[in-house]
């Protein structure tokens, strides 16, 4: 599965960096048609994420990811046969619904076979997707020197194939032991009865919406960053593809050592203070460096791209242990379904954030770093009686589960 990752990632890093390019020079849309696209295939994608869960539950896990895969891939295949922008719409809102499935069901493929090991797993598994990101990228780029529209055709060929790949490897892969599949297929009472389900959770619905904005870390490099660069008169625009580089090679380098500290629930709860300290400072480096000469600015900025790479890093761990150890055993998939959703969202709430931010000027950085670290506190607060007891990174194996 982390093979599965690697692949998967390369495909993505084709074509990330390039799709607003192909359906502006190969479809021909407009710069509205291309942002009316991305929005309403995101908006639909959201559902992804519940939907790979609820149905994980149900059915054998490597069946449904290798499903969504295959999902993924015939979307992509598809973009390549029609210029039409209600196809484009149909086709890339598919896309986006198979994409968010599959995140939260390889999530959950590790919840379950790494065992008190998933803390770990999660480390290895983001540095060789921001490896795979690179990778991607290096050869999205030189694709492009050509210049040509069959350049942008092999990209968007290279995505579709490397789902393609994955769905074939999953198939490979064995079916981890699920307790949800195990109590619906018995023929006996369970001795506890089925929880009520996430959506009349209220500590993990909070938990959730806590994490939406934490996640807000993706928006800074993405979109954040390259625009306070893209907007400062002072500081040269060759320092935003620098700073990318920076963040991947720092998560591939401290990901995994950065993992031990958050190996069990209660450890994973007392990072929330460090990554509030991340969030603050981050958000005070973006403020300072509005007002500093080119020198300072270029310093602070690259400060605060430590920092929220930090965050970023910090925040990884934290969440993917919290939210599966706030998830009922018999009931994972819908949980992290519905956690799914707080990365979903942040893609339509992050940019308004960043860019108001950037448009408030340096409060407004001070402003968003102080409000993320507002809610990693309250964050600590609403887990702190949901966690096991006694503090174990997973639940006693019993064997059922076998």
């Amino acid at each position: 599965m982390l093979v599965i990752a690697l692949v998967d990632r390369i495909g993505s890093g084709l074509w990330a960096s390039v799709s607003v390019l192909y359906f502006t020079y190969v479809s021909g849309l407009s710069l509205p048609e291309v942002g009316t696209l991305a929005a309403v295939s995101g908006a639909i994608g959201i559902a992804g994420a519940p939907l790979g869960g609820r149905l994980a539950d149900r059915l054998p896990l490597t069946h449904v990811l290798t499903a969504f895969q295959l999902l993924r891939a015939l979307a992509s295949f598809a973009l390549l046969t029609t210029d039409d922008y209600t196809l484009l719409l149909a086709v890339s809102a598919v896309g986006a619904l198979g994409d968010r499935a599959a995140n939260v069901l390889t999530k959950l493929y590790a919840t379950r076979v790494a065992g008190p090991e998933r803390v770990r797993y999660q480390a290895l598994s983001r540095t060789l997707a921001n490896a795979g990101w690179a990778l991607g990228g290096l050869a999205a780029a030189a694709a492009l020197a050509l210049g040509t529209t069959t350049a942008y055709r092999w990209l968007l060929a290279g995505d579709a194939v490397s789902f393609l790949a994955t769905a074939l490897l999953t198939l490979r892969c064995g079916e981890p032991p699920s307790a949800s599949r195990v109590v619906a297929g018995s023929r006996t009472r369970p001795r506890t009865p089925n929880p009520a389900g996430p959506w009349r959770d209220r500590t993990y619905l909070a938990y959730v919406a806590t994490d939406t904005v934490l996640f807000l870390d993706d928006a800074v490099f993405k979109i954040g960053l390259p625009l306070s660069i893209a907007h400062s008169d002072h500081v040269p625009h060759g320092l935003a593809p620098l700073l990318l580089v920076l963040n991947n090679v720092l998560v591939v380098a401290l990901q995994v050592p950065l993992a031990r500290f958050g190996a069990s629930s209660e450890a994973a709860r007392r990072l929330l203070v460090p990554l509030s300290a991340a969030f603050a400072l981050g958000g005070t480096a973006m403020a300072l460096s509005a007002t500093g000469s080119t020198p300072t600015a270029v310093l602070l900025l690259t400060a605060a791209a430590t920092a929220f790479t930090l965050a970023e890093m910090l925040h990884a761990t934290i969440s993917w242990e919290l939210s599966v150890a706030l998830a009922p055993a018999t009931a994972q998939g819908a949980y992290l379904g519905v956690h799914g959703l707080a990365q979903s969202a942040q893609r339509s709430i992050g940019p308004l954030a960043v860019t108001a931010a950037i448009a408030v000027g340096p409060l407004g950085w001070s402003a968003f770093g102080a409000l993320i670290a507002l809610t990693c506190v309250i964050q600590h607060r609403v887990v702190r009686d949901r966690l096991p007891h006694p503090r174990l990174s997973v639940a006693p194996v019993t064997v059922s589960e076998h």
